[in-house]
């Protein structure tokens, strides 16, 4: 393999590890022992502090890292601070609601009560940082447990999910009749 395309995979690897990476594993990746890809990325070292480029490649005991040179922090920091934003659709509005008041609670259960597969939901949940895994049920396969993290609560001004409004029992009857017309009507068709 020709220097510059060694040179891509090792930077490929970084960036995509994001923490720093074993000189050993780096070698293995690449095909070369460990001498070899050292040199590789010294070599790679020296480019980055000579370029004008935003990032530079650091040693940490035998571990190899991409990460920001310390004068330009300050423009990632302008970046980072800024807020996530995120859309919550009415998926996900209503997956939230569920985990919300029945935590835990695992996918299946979820299911059950949606009617529909919640996985992209749930999962885009997470990655929104308002849900989370909270263990595992003690039952065969051992499904995730699902909960709220102290993120949904800033997010919604609560302290604690206490504080989550109660459900009015007149209205979840109501709910539970129009899902059962909703239920026979496609049935029907």
């Amino acid at each position: 393999m020709e220097m510059k395309k060694l040179e891509a995979a090792i930077e490929a690897i970084l960036f995509t590890m994001g923490d720093s990476v074993e000189l050993s594993k780096i070698a293995i990746a690449i095909g070369h022992d460990e001498e070899t890809t050292r040199k590789i990325l010294r070599n790679m070292m020296d480019r980055y502090n000579v370029e004008e480029s935003g990032i530079k490649l650091i040693e940490l005991e035998q571990s190899y890292q991409l990460c920001t040179k310390p004068e330009l922090y300050e423009y990632v920091t302008k970046v980072a601070a800024q807020p996530q934003k995120y859309v919550l659709t009415d998926v996900l509005l209503e997956t939230l609601s569920i985990i919300a008041y029945r935590q835990p609670i695992t996918k299946p259960e979820i299911d059950k009560i949606r009617g529909v597969k919640c996985d992209h939901a749930v999962n885009k949940l997470v990655e929104y940082n308002l849900v989370c895994e909270v263990g595992r049920l003690d039952a065969p396969g051992r499904p995730l447990m699902f909960g709220t993290t102290e993120e949904f609560l800033r997010a919604f001004g609560v302290a604690s999910i206490d504080e989550l409004p109660e459900i009015d029992e007149e209205q979840l009857e109501d709910f539970k009749m129009q899902a059962e017309e909703e239920v026979q009507m496609t049935l029907d068709v």
